[in-house]
């Protein structure tokens, strides 16, 4: 390591003698500069201005009494050799402890002979570069100190980026500006589509996907393209060496090696100079290659735009070991955090996968329902995003984060999902009566009327053998009449339990019928007996609304608890834990006539609230099913206002959804 000069300040202790040595006139690392007298202010002011290395000779006496004054003024530039006579010298109490500050090098008694002036100016040496190393371990340090530190901040940024194109232009973008450099690019190794992964070749089935570009001195056009890793280029040679390469030139790489630059003619088509040049793989945690960082011409200022090729040769300059050192370590964080966006990506699809999966699945055991869900979830993400904008209201301090939107839409994807524990004959029941009840009774009834033209053929048959022809064709006329009028009744009565059997509103008189036909039966022989009711079917018939009776409908409504048992068997995490929760209270009604829980308003979350909206809208107008037809969406809002006045639902929420027209996010192609 090369010393600096050495400025020696006295007011004592050199004799002409002294300042003639050969020492001090032959040799240029030391000037002697004589004061009338040395204070820590002169001194300050000297050190101050200059800047330089200093060997300050004074007064062991003088020190003594302005020493802390003295060693606030020190750093490792400055030191002190102390001179006194022998009393003075032994006047000082801690002359002791003044040896042992590492700022002061010596303590010499006067008269100040050859010897001790060529040792004090040795140990001078020696002393300042010392400090001088120190100083550079020091320095080292810090810089250290601050790399670290920088790393530490550029892996938080990285890690807490979720979106992976934003990441990756981050890592381009901090790369360059930690290097200075004009330009740069970035690469992804992938897999090619259909080759085979082989465990021992990691690259077998890999290359490399031109990924992000950036120039600060150019406007460049960019356009994903994809290349084999190979040792030719230099980006696949970095890949597959998995060490930075660092070239000062690329027009004049050394001869030898197997890559080149092949971007001459794009430099040509954009006027451009590309110089230096530092390419560094990303490696994950199992030292496999990931991805490319490619850095084009560190510059002297990071300001500066590179306008000719002369300026680029003057302005460019070689990225440096520090640089190496420094992206290779940055690249190494953001190949994890790549890595990791990749798997968290992965996972996301995967959920999402599920989530359609048992989508699916719902409308799989009931396919008049098909696209109810994902309508649902359209409709409750329109309204929770038109509620987050808006500044007025009840509900202007009511926001939704991305997450909260997600939670959102996936609780409108699933709130339906426990209908997969509802009996199927329940759960597709378009009718009062099911289907084998209905075959039932239509069979019975036919057996009916075959028993009755038996009975009447046998009276006929009677009649023929035992009276006169004219006798026995006026009995048959009556026979038929009547026979004809029983068919008649007995139709009659099968068209009206058809009629009723229908999922319309059944009015009183209505009942009373159904009583009637309960009570008749028709007996064949005198011994077979046929009710023309049952209880039980009279029982399904008497359902005064829907198709449904009360333990049925107890059933359906119990797929809302089913739903929250089966969501809260999955471990959400944190910004999609309330999922369950919202899905829950989906049926639930302000006035507390809701289910399956019959909470209080203020206890049904506004996420429910917006979906009971949109669940009651798409349930109105979706296309005819079996036990409904769709009404028109003026209708359906009709029918929603009018739930509104019974403070069944959220009067705001309804009127956001009517104002911002959120049902026209269906359309009628998707019901």
């Amino acid at each position: 390591m090369a010393l600096k000069k050495i400025n020696i300040l006295y007011s004592v202790g050199l004799s002409d003698d002294l300042l003639s040595l050969p020492i001090l006139k032959n040799n240029r690392n030391f000037s002697c500069i004589r004061v009338s007298e040395l204070t820590h202010d002169q001194l300050k002011t000297e050190i101050d201005t200059r800047r330089a290395r200093y060997l300050i000779l004074l007064n062991v006496s003088a020190f003594a009494k302005a020493k802390t004054k003295f060693l606030k003024i020190c750093n490792s530039k400055v030191a002190f050799a102390l001179i006194g006579s022998s009393e003075e010298i032994q006047q000082i109490k801690d002359c002791a402890k003044l040896v042992e500050d590492t700022r002061v090098i010596d303590i010499i008694e006067t008269p100040l002979t050859p010897i001790q002036f060529n040792v004090l100016l040795s140990r001078a040496q020696a002393h300042f570069k010392q400090q001088a190393s120190l100083d550079m371990l020091h320095g080292e340090l810090v810089q250290q100190h601050n790399e670290l530190k920088k790393l530490n901040e550029i892996g938080i940024a990285l890690s807490s980026e979720k979106d992976i194109t934003t990441l990756l232009e981050s890592i381009l973008s901090i790369s360059m500006d930690i290097t200075t450099a004009d330009a740069g690019s970035l690469y992804i190794v992938e897999e090619i589509p259909d080759q085979p992964y082989d465990k021992s070749d990691y690259f077998k089935n890999k290359q490399l996907r031109f990924k992000h570009s950036k120039n600060h001195s150019r406007s460049v056009p960019f356009k994903e393209f994809t290349m084999p890793i190979s040792r030719n280029s230099i980006a696949g040679y970095a890949a597959l060496s998995q060490k930075p390469l660092n070239i000062p030139d690329v027009y004049h790489i050394e001869e030898g090696v197997p890559y080149g630059f092949g971007g001459l003619k794009f430099d040509e088509s954009i006027n451009y100079r590309t110089m230096s040049m530092l390419t560094v793989p990303m490696l994950n945690r199992d030292k496999e290659t990931i991805g490319v960082i490619q850095l084009i011409n560190k510059k002297r200022n990071a300001s500066l735009k590179l306008e000719t090729k002369a300026q680029t040769a003057h302005d460019v300059i070689e990225f440096d070991k520090g640089d190496e050192d420094f992206i290779y370590s940055m690249a190494s964080q953001a190949a994890v955090s790549y890595e990791n966006q990749q798997l968290y990506d992965s996972i996301k699809k995967l959920f999402e996968g599920f989530i359609r999966a048992s989508v699916t699945a719902i409308e799989a055991r009931d396919p008049t329902t098909s696209g109810h869900s994902e309508r649902v979830a359209i409709l409750t993400v329109g309204l929770a995003e038109t509620v987050d904008c808006i500044g007025t209201g009840p509900y202007k301090d009511a926001h939704f984060t991305r997450q909260d939107i997600q939670e959102i839409n996936y609780a409108s994807l699933l709130h339906d999902f426990g209908k997969i524990g509802v009996r199927e004959p329940v759960l597709v029941k378009a009718k009062k009566l099911y289907e084998h009840e209905k075959q039932a009774i239509e069979s019975r009834y036919q057996i009916i009327k075959n028993a009755l033209e038996v009975d009447y053929s046998k009276k006929k048959v009677d009649y023929l053998l035992k009276k006169s022809r004219e006798e026995a064709l006026s009995d048959i006329q009556h026979l038929d009449r009547e026979f004809a009028e029983k068919i008649a009744e007995i139709d009659d009565f099968l068209s009206f339990i058809l009629k009723v059997n229908e999922p319309t509103i059944l009015k009183t008189e209505g009942f009373e019928r159904l009583k009637d036909i309960q009570s008749k039966q028709f007996v064949f022989n005198g011994a077979q007996t046929y009710p023309l009711l049952t209880e039980s079917e009279a029982k399904r018939l008497m359902i005064p609304k829907g198709s449904l009776d009360d333990e049925e409908r107890h059933q359906i409504e119990s797929h809302v608890t089913h739903t929250y048992n089966f969501l809260k068997q999955i471990p959400w995490t944190n910004d999609l834990r309330n999922v369950p929760e919202i899905a829950y209270s989906h049926h639930e009604k302000l006035d507390g006539t809701g289910y399956p829980l019959k909470i209080p308003e203020k206890a049904i979350p506004v996420q429910s609230r917006m979906m009971t909206i949109s669940d009651i809208y798409d349930a109105l107008t979706a296309q005819d099913r079996p036990y409904k037809r769709a009404v028109p969406s003026e209708k359906a809002l009709d029918i929603l206002g009018f739930e509104v006045k019974d403070r069944k639902i959220d009067k705001e929420l309804y009127t956001i959804f009517l104002e911002a027209k959120i049902f026209d996010r269906v359309s009628q192609e998707q019901k």
